[in-house]
């Protein structure tokens, strides 16, 4: 969300980043800036960094004894996964029995605002948060214990379903928030959280506690944003760690769906700052094939045109290189930056207006005002092209050591080609969302 919040929960919620065409943002210095920081980064890593310096999940030192006994702790875990299904019970109590007005009840913004989005500084700073806190998941747990099933018991997993699920849930919430008619509704959110838990529960059921890691939607997510955390486990002796977020973002799965999973939150990110457009808002409502429907295939059109141009980048890539291992999936993990530059650019200020107010809305408070952005829109402005360019930047240097790692070396730096044409114009639509 850019600029001062909108006026109501309702519009608020239902158009994740608000009014944000009037920033003082100058285009010629916002585009000059970026190509000049992706061009010089892909330079001066083709000139200096010959060699993969990346060790993925093997990378990292070891945290103090006592911090890895507390983060370990039963106590720690039971907390946890307390707090999670008592926040779940409350927002659906108070979709239930609380107020029918938006502005008055809490579980629209607890959903959209404190999960959504809060999911992504807790996620950086903490790891993958959400595993912890899933109520499904204990939900899951303490059926089994009932039970007396052993919670990771089941059928394997298919192979092939990978992150598939993940990225289908997460198609079906953003669709929820942008494009259904009243996202805000307690009818609307008591329907999609009701189907996604009876589906993720059936899927646990089946498959074991396993299912979420891959599966769920909002695991998923987490993870992948964790991935940039500078906190991370080894896996070969499960240590927590500090590293570098490159190592994390180095070792991401390369499973069936990551890319599908990762154009979502691309392509979805990219329509709610589109969607806000006063073009598009007059195409919407103006449709012969009515608001819904255009809505609905502007969101799959974004994220068809963040998966074809990958696509289209990996292909490239191959027929410039040769033969090249999972070519889909081999630079995916130099995705996820971007994404979280488009998060942080689009939804700053929403989290930092409409957190609040969702907290003292839960504490009791009847309409409270939203806090003044703790920027002002200069501020904003510059915050969202640092955020757009820096996950950019970031990604030229993921999708570098990979390629000195997997390409030949007199290939290395024109493989790379591709994916500097594909950085560039999501850098171009990036920030031309923030100016049009």
């Amino acid at each position: 969300m850019t600029g001062a919040p909108a006026s109501g929960a309702v519009s608020v919620l239902a158009h994740g980043i608000g009014a944000q065409h009037d920033l003082p943002l100058s285009p010629f210095y916002a585009f000059a800036g970026a190509f000049a920081a992706l061009f010089v980064s892909f330079l001066a890593l083709g000139l200096l960094w010959s060699t993969s310096r990346f060790r993925g999940e093997s990378a990292g030192r070891p945290l103090p004894a006592a911090v890895q006994r507390a983060a370990d702790a039963r106590a720690t875990r039971v907390v946890a996964r307390a707090l999670g299904l008592a926040g779940a019970l409350l927002v659906v109590l108070n979709l239930l029995i609380g107020p029918a007005d938006p502005d008055r009840n809490p579980a629209p913004g607890a959903v959209y605002v404190l999960l959504w989005v809060g999911l992504v500084p807790a996620s950086l700073l903490l790891g993958p948060v959400w595993r912890l806190l899933n109520p499904l998941r204990t939900l899951h747990l303490l059926g089994c214990r009932a039970l007396g099933r052993d919670p990771e018991a089941g059928r394997p997993l298919p192979v092939r379903l990978g992150m598939w699920p993940a990225a289908a849930g997460l198609l079906a919430f953003t669709w929820l928030e942008l494009v259904a008619p009243d996202p805000a509704s307690p009818t609307a959110l008591l329907v999609f959280l009701g189907l996604y838990a009876a589906v993720h529960l059936t899927g646990a059921a089946c498959y074991g506690a396993r299912w979420f890691d891959h599966a769920d939607a909002f695991e998923v997510y987490s993870g992948l944003l964790a991935r940039l955390s500078p906190v991370g486990r080894r896996p070969a002796d499960r240590r927590l760690v500090l590293r570098s977020p490159f190592n994390g973002l180095d070792a991401t799965p390369q499973l069936p769906g990551l890319v599908a999973t990762v154009c979502v939150m691309l392509g979805s990110t990219a329509y709610d700052g589109f969607s806000d457009a006063p073009r598009w808002i007059t195409t919407v409502q103006t449709s012969a094939l009515g608001r819904t429907t255009t809505a609905t295939l502007g969101l799959l059109g974004a994220v068809v045109l963040v998966a074809t141009l990958y696509g289209l980048c990996a292909g490239a890539t191959r027929i410039v290189c040769g033969r090249l291992p999972h070519p889909l999936t081999a630079f995916a993990h130099s995705l996820v930056p971007i994404a979280l530059g488009y998060l942080v650019a689009h939804y700053f200020t929403l989290f930092a207006t409409e957190g609040p107010r969702t907290v003292l809305l839960a504490l009791g408070a009847d309409r409270p005002a939203p806090p003044e952005p703790p920027l002002g829109p200069g501020g904003v402005a510059t915050l969202q092209v640092l955020a757009i360019v820096t996950g950019h930047v970031l990604g030229v240097i993921a999708a570098h050591d990979r390629s000195v790692r997997l390409l030949p070396s007199g290939r290395a730096v024109i493989g790379q080609l591709p994916l500097l044409i594909l950085m560039i114009a999501y850098t171009v639509g990036g920030l031309a969302l923030l100016i049009a």
